[in-house]
């Protein structure tokens, strides 16, 4: 195939794979025109750019490129081409008749699509002047990601014709910054959404970009290569939703988010965190920081001091919380009871882990948490002279005596001793999808791991372990029926009691 004239920095696809073209030339002692190109999936080259000990090029990765022939990479299509392509039946009139998708029935042509999505497909570039404006005149949503794009001008050019767009999605491509980002700001001037997953960016990368859409209201930039995230000046000053996920956060590396007036919406799950401080504010009082953030996702982290906890307390507007996948443990081991501290700890929230909070179960959970810490209240000195070591700790206790009152020493919940924790639990199992088999009862400690619940019902079932499949379902959660979907774990990390069944099937 002819080599284009600029191929050196533009995308290529290989083998199903996107590389970048790093270097356009002979590679002796062999004959012929190579290119030498940089993966964006380092396992998938061989060296650094050099051959023979001469380097021709470098990249990033230690064995991260490759030297290929031009006859087995393509340079790709622009973005007409594609839409004809992934919009248009080959025996049809051009333009005339589409593919159909599900959400589109109505649709009849392609300059009525509100949406185009081109996710993998080998776009270039924007094709000829104005035509775009012509195709696809009223796209509202458009996903670019993984392409063969290789600046944000090409991008800008395909986005500027297209008047209605809100929704941009231009994850895992590699984009060159713009030269001159004020001049497209009209390009991206409606936009309200953009996805930047997997673009390999830094947070001042960052800005720059977003620096041309003055309305952006929704960004997702998850698993790049986001440290710290220094104070936006003059951008981002709409945006309501950011997830960070999966990005290398230092700690407390998200406070210069802190003053965005709008925010709402923060996931920070997998980037590392393990300590959250609003200095500005004592224990029990409210910070200025993050004054509109209603939800957090900390899931997937290495929390595992509930003084952070109560740093979230200090949040004016939190009221969604996601901490799944952290340590964070109590007294007794019991993930039901880490949850019930969550729930006391945090007043304004109305859902944890993606579960709405009723009236009963804060009631509940504020109650046992006076009861669990009334004997340290009473130490410290009760209601009279409480410690300020104490109220550092347990910041909302003294708001939670004076709604419910101070808690009678005998009501005062002891953690359970070790040995008792594993006293036997009377456990049924039930055959759901075998009628005629009755249900059997068993005593077994809670510390059982399910691998050698599986053995013994091997015993009983002659059903290998491998093939069985293993739920629970709890009389105080009717209706409700919990996976157990690891061998490894015990029956108590899972919060199975006594009184609960364990439904069995197999294949």
């Amino acid at each position: 195939m002819e080599v284009p004239p600029d191929a050196v920095g533009r995308r290529v696809s290989c083998g199903g794979e996107r590389a970048t073209v790093r270097y356009v030339g002979p590679v002796p002692p062999t004959d012929g025109l190579w290119l030498g190109v940089e993966w964006d999936v380092p396992q998938r080259g061989k060296h650094d750019g050099s051959h023979q000990g001469v380097q021709y090029f470098t990249c990033r990765h230690p064995t991260g490129s490759s030297f290929v022939r031009p006859a087995k990479v393509s340079f790709g299509v622009d973005y007409l081409t594609a839409v004809r392509q992934a919009y248009v039946s080959d025996t049809d009139q051009l333009g005339q008749k589409v593919n159909i998708w599900p959400e589109q029935q109505k649709v009849r042509s392609l300059d009525e699509l509100p949406s185009v999505l081109l996710n993998r497909c080998e776009v270039n570039g924007p094709g000829a002047d104005g035509e775009t404006r012509k195709l696809t005149p009223n796209v509202q949503w458009l996903d670019l990601s993984g392409t063969l794009l290789s600046c944000w001008e090409d991008v800008a050019a395909v986005t500027q014709q297209l008047d209605h767009l809100e929704r941009l999605h231009l994850s895992n491509n590699r984009l060159s910054l713009p030269s001159d980002p004020p001049a497209h700001r009209r390009a991206f001037g409606s936009l309200r959404v953009l996805a930047l997953n997997g673009c390999e960016l830094t947070w001042p990368q960052v800005l720059v970009v977003v620096s041309m859409c003055p309305q952006l209201d929704n960004l997702s930039v998850e698993e790049n290569q986001i440290t710290d995230v220094q104070r936006p000046e003059g951008v981002l000053q709409c945006l309501r939703t950011l997830s960070l996920s999966s990005n290398p956060l230092e700690q407390d590396g998200v406070l210069g988010l802190s003053h965005l007036p709008r925010l709402e919406e923060i996931n920070v799950s997998r980037t590392g965190l393990s300590t959250l401080r609003f200095e500005d504010a004592a224990p029990g009082c409210r910070t200025a920081m993050f004054p509109s953030l209603k939800s957090l996702n900390l899931d997937n982290n290495s929390i595992t001091e509930w003084c952070v906890v109560d740093e979230l307390a200090k949040l004016p507007s939190l009221v969604q919380f996601s901490c799944r996948g952290n340590r964070l443990v109590s007294s007794d081991g019991n993930p039901k009871t880490a949850n019930q501290m969550l729930i006391a700890k945090l007043g304004q929230l109305v859902s944890l882990n993606s579960c709405q909070i009723f009236h009963e179960d804060r009631r509940g959970a504020e109650l046992d948490y006076i009861k669990m810490f009334g004997e340290e209240w009473l130490k410290a000195g009760g209601r009279s002279q409480t410690s300020t070591d104490f109220s550092c700790r347990h910041p909302r206790y003294q708001s939670l005596i004076d709604k419910y009152g101070a808690p009678e020493e005998g009501e005062f919940k002891k953690p359970e001793p070790f040995a008792l924790k594993n006293q036997l639990m009377k456990i049924t199992f039930v055959f759901p999808e075998d009628a005629e088999r009755e249900p059997i009862e068993k005593k077994l400690p809670a510390s059982m791991v399910v691998q050698k619940v599986k053995g013994l019902l091997y015993r009983l079932l002659k059903v290998p372990a491998a093939d069985l499949r293993l739920s629970y379902s709890s009389p105080k959660l009717l209706g409700t029926e919990f996976e157990i979907d690891s061998d490894l774990k015990t029956l108590q990390f899972y919060s199975i009691e006594a009184g609960d069944r364990v439904l069995v099937r197999w294949s």
